[in-house]
């Protein structure tokens, strides 16, 4: 009785962690067809005898990103969308560029864990654990050092130098998704009821109000 309990156990760690990243590869490579009509979890496969050497390529991670916005950074991804032949490899990437003490807001990738290599500058870089300790865990990174956020937890990164920055992160999904979290709460479609709001965040309804109307 106890090695069976044991077994099914196991078995049902075994399959979460399988169903918890992006489905393995049953071929040498299942290059993303955008014009199929065929729904699946991922994206149908081209036919292997059209599959093109551009299929596996992007151009133009060397360009800086225009970081002329409200936070102060700008995300240049490479996933399935940019690169067709990442489909079922469960890899993408990211170049991330900071103005000076620009942000990368709080935010989570709901199906990847990513690795945060720093480029150029310094970067304050932070993720918080989930409930009930919601404890920080943050670091400076200088030039060359390396960051692991887990997947499913909320993090951000932070310029703390005086010029650009620039990182590159890797992803374990060809679709790792992002939900930055005040343009989740604050800028939905439809919004999120303010009474729901006021309760979460203990706000004042009018500041509840003034959130919303800038997401």
């Amino acid at each position: 009785m106890a090695s069976s309990i044991l077994f099914f156990g196991f078995l049902a760690f075994s399959l979460s962690y399988v169903l918890a990243s992006d489905p393995s590869s049953l071929q040498d490579f299942c290059v993303a067809d955008e014009n199929s009509n065929v729904i699946v979890n991922g994206l149908a496969c081209k036919d292997p005898k059209e599959v093109q050497a551009d299929d596996f390529s992007f151009s133009g991670l060397h360009l800086a990103g225009n970081t002329s916005n409200a936070v102060g950074s700008r995300a240049t991804t490479v996933n399935v969308a940019q690169i067709p032949g990442l489909n079922t490899l469960g890899i993408s990437l990211v170049r991330i560029d900071y103005a000076p003490w620009g942000i990368n807001p709080p935010h989570t990738h709901p199906r990847g864990s990513e690795i945060l290599t720093v480029i150029e500058g310094s970067l304050e870089v932070g993720f918080v654990t989930s409930s009930p300790e919601n404890r920080l865990i943050t670091k400076v990174l200088q030039k060359g050092d390396v960051f692991v956020f887990p997947i499913g937890l909320v993090h951000f990164q932070r310029n703390v130098g005086n010029g650009n920055a620039v990182a590159i992160a890797a992803l374990s999904s060809q679709n790792p998704g992002v939900i930055t979290i005040a343009n989740a709460m604050f800028g939905s479609t439809p919004e999120i009821p303010s009474d729901i709001l006021v309760k979460a965040f203990q706000l004042d309804k009018n500041v509840v109000n003034y959130l919303q109307s800038r997401f």
